[in-house]
């Protein structure tokens, strides 16, 4: 595949303009580009503003970090390990082990126990715990755990009680415990990246806005279909490549118009959760302030892109019939958003089925959102995500090109 740099140039921009304009002609492409997720983002993230605010505690996982070794801080930790509803991942080493644990999403909590947690029960002491928290679990699911915590910690206080002074006494000795010392405290600190900002817990706008973004994304399977197997069927592409231009280039033409396309699209699409939500009652789009941040998130968009598009462009060589492509790749989209948590929240799914959401492209793209807008993370926590999509959508340009030049020898 050789030819001139100059030649091929103009040959390319050529492309670009025409798949420009076709697509501008293609209302029914643009609807389900633009105005599609749009709406989804809306009604979504009002209608599941509630459910994000009170969800009930669903099977999570944490740690503990003991940092008192008394009788008392061990005791603690066999008793919430009894809880059925939270999967507990054993003892942490240090602080720092903790929070990265926590900061790259492998447990959602780490209840710290401080020193001097043992003498604090034995002389009838308020008892002071933290509670290191991801910051993506919703806030009920986050003080769900904490009143656990507080639970089994007051449990462990009435403990104490029966040891001194035994069961007679029992109804004075807890009047005065009421009296003089209250509930436990417990602080809690959502983890993120160290990079000073303040992590955040997901919202349904949070949730909303790069699920169908994301999703949106992916139907660019369908305009780019249409224009290409149109192509196809009135013989353009036979027409092309009967004046020497290369499949490969081709597939250039198609790839970078709708690329910007998608990179619009998010333009749009963050509009939406940002101004258009708030005015119907919702929760505003909140996106990190660090430029450093912004262009993480816009290199995931970008690696997203190159996926979606290669996907559409494989889907397109497979098809025989824009009809087809419709099918194929609208039933492979809803079952990639089914799977990859777009649908359904990954942290709301049985334990079981969570590792099968990274079959799907869609749930590499929403963890390298995530890891932006929630975590804090910065271009270097976005890479496995971005490179993952990007490597799917090389991929996925490289079967089209080799089916094509099958099917057109």
């Amino acid at each position: 595949m050789r030819f001139s740099g100059t030649s091929a140039l103009i040959r390319l921009r050529a492309l670009w303009m025409k798949e420009l304009l076709a697509l501008v002609r293609d209302r029914h492409g643009l609807a389900a580009l633009f105005v599609m997720p749009a709406i989804f983002i809306l009604v979504m993230s009002l209608a599941l503003a509630d459910a994000f605010s009170e969800r009930q505690n669903t099977a999570i996982g944490y740690g503990v970090l003991d940092l008192d070794g008394s009788r008392s801080a061990q005791r603690l930790e066999t008793q919430l390990a009894t809880v059925d509803l939270i999967d507990e991942y054993g003892p942490l080493p240090d602080e720092a082990t903790a929070r990265a644990r926590v900061a790259a999403g492998a447990m959602a909590f780490v209840v710290v126990i401080p020193p001097g947690f043992g003498a604090q029960l034995a002389a009838n002491q308020t008892p002071h715990l933290r509670l290191l928290a991801d910051p993506t679990i919703p806030l009920m699911v986050r003080n769900g755990f904490r009143q656990r915590v507080a639970a089994e910690a007051t449990r462990l206080r009435l403990e104490r009680v029966l040891e001194r002074v035994g069961v007679s006494l029992m109804i004075p000795e807890l009047r005065q415990i009421v009296e003089r010392a209250g509930p436990p405290e417990i602080a809690v600190e959502p983890v993120g990246h160290d990079d000073g900002g303040q992590a955040i817990a997901p919202s349904a706008v949070q949730q909303n806005v790069p699920a169908w973004l994301i999703f949106s994304m992916f139907f660019v399977v369908i305009p780019l279909s249409a224009v290409f197997i149109g192509e196809r069927e009135r013989g353009t592409l036979q027409r092309l490549a009967a004046q020497r231009v290369s499949f490969g280039l081709v597939l250039a033409g198609k790839f970078v118009p709708f690329v910007l396309v998608n990179q619009v699209q998010a333009v749009v699409m963050v509009g939406v959760g940002r101004w258009v939500v708030p005015l119907c009652g919702g929760e505003a789009l909140r996106l990190p302030d660090a430029a450093g941040a912004l262009l993480a998130l816009w290199l995931v968009s970008l690696a997203v892109s190159v996926a979606a598009v290669g996907w559409a462009l494989l889907i397109a060589s497979i098809a025989r019939s824009s009809e087809q492509a419709t099918v194929i790749g609208g039933v492979g989209n809803i079952l990639m958003g089914a799977i990859g948590g777009i649908m359904v929240p990954k942290f709301v799914m049985p334990l079981a089925m969570q590792p099968w959401t990274q079959v799907s492209p869609m749930s590499w793209a929403l963890d390298g959102f995530h890891q932006v807008m929630l975590r804090h993370g910065g271009i270097g926590d976005s890479l496995p995500a971005c490179a993952a999509l990007v490597c799917f959508g090389l991929a996925a340009l490289a079967a089209a090109f080799v089916l094509n030049r099958r099917g057109n020898p």
